[in-house]
């Protein structure tokens, strides 16, 4: 076991494949916060403080992100995550997933449900996204542009524009947010090169077998947040057994724990202290 605290540091978790970084405070029953793409644990401040007086947090950085290795093999981030909580003995827990990271729970609900007692996503349905919006399609196309060419400001710029979403301009959304997803997200793309393979393997029919998910799922999701990512999230829980949409956080759009971390704990309070013993 290892030991924890009130505001542990970072600790670190060898795999055949490099390490990955990971916090771990608090005790209680285990909650999992799994950031979004191209960001980092730190995303989760907030809700770390907040929880870990009531529950053991444990809030990872997936692999290639933040202070976690590179992947140099194959790999699935839900096999990662199992592994990591097998490490930690801990589980059943509750994940919870922003974006990437509800992709990453509900992966590992499939892949491994002995170590899920429940999933929160936000912004997503499963790691197998659509995007049929014309506002989505276009801001991934600038992304793509910009990785084309290695221009790593402008795909960083249009990487930002999902903070505001479709109904705002990045004026509108609080400077200290963009912050610290513009330092994240340039923390994560200086680990990698243009040249590098991609060793991710991707879980397969993960909305086909979603009907097969048999513990609570919640979605909590920002309420101005794109189309494409409310209509995924509200997918989801409506294909699994035991699924309900808390409502949507006002002002706030693709990271709803951000913008109005308030509002966001609060939902995710309810649905923690409504789950069956």
């Amino acid at each position: 076991m290892v030991a924890r605290d009130a505001r542990s540091r970072t600790l670190s978790f060898s795999t055949p494949d490099g390490a990955l970084a990971y916090r771990d405070t608090g005790t209680g029953q285990p909650v999992v916060l799994l950031h979004g793409g191209f960001l980092d644990h730190t995303m989760w401040e907030a809700q770390i403080d907040a929880f870990a007086p009531h529950f053991r947090v444990i809030a990872p950085d997936a692999r290639g992100h933040g202070a976690s290795a590179n992947a140099t093999r194959p790999f699935r981030p839900a096999d990662d995550l199992a592994a990591l909580l097998r490490h930690l003995d801990a589980g059943p827990a509750v994940l919870v997933g922003l974006s990437m990271g509800g992709g990453v729970a509900v992966d590992t609900a499939l892949e491994h449900p002995g170590r899920v007692r429940a999933l929160v996503v936000s912004g997503v349905g499963t790691s197998e996204p659509f995007f049929e919006d014309p506002w989505s399609q276009e801001v991934l196309a600038a992304q793509q542009r910009a990785l084309a060419v290695g221009d790593v400001e402008g795909w960083v710029a249009a990487f930002l524009r999902f903070a505001a979403g479709p109904h705002r301009g990045l004026d509108e959304v609080g400077p200290d947010v963009l912050e610290r997803l513009r330092a994240m997200a340039l923390r994560t793309v200086a680990k990698h090169t243009a040249e590098e393979p991609d060793h991710l393997v991707p879980v397969r029919d993960t909305w086909q077998r979603a009907a097969k998910i048999d513990v609570p799922v919640l979605a909590l999701n920002g309420a101005l947040d794109s189309a494409d990512h409310l209509a995924m999230a509200d997918r989801l829980v409506r294909a699994v057994s035991d699924g309900r949409a808390a409502p949507a956080v006002e002002g706030a759009a693709h990271y709803p724990n951000l913008e109005n971390p308030a509002a966001f704990n609060a939902a995710l309070t309810n649905f923690l202290r409504a789950l069956p013993e």
